[in-house]
């Protein structure tokens, strides 16, 4: 499984679903912020399944660029 995310958007998204599952602790306090899992998850595996599916991404490969002529 290679990285998909870029390391700014892996710790935006660590931090959004660590944020999000707070809330069900603090806050409201509602069960919707389990949903949170979801960005933690990808953030920490620098993974994301749809970014998978439509082929895109914003990790930097250094693979993909050509050397120059």
């Amino acid at each position: 499984m290679l990285s998909n995310i870029g390391p700014t958007e892996c710790l935006i998204r660590t931090l959004v679903g660590a944020g999000a599952i707070a809330t069900v602790y603090i806050g409201p306090q509602t069960p919707w912020g389990w949903l949170g899992l979801i960005p933690l998850i990808t953030g920490v595996l620098c993974f994301c399944p749809v970014y998978g599916v439509i082929g895109c991404g914003t990790a930097n490969r250094k693979s993909d660029t050509k050397p120059p002529s």
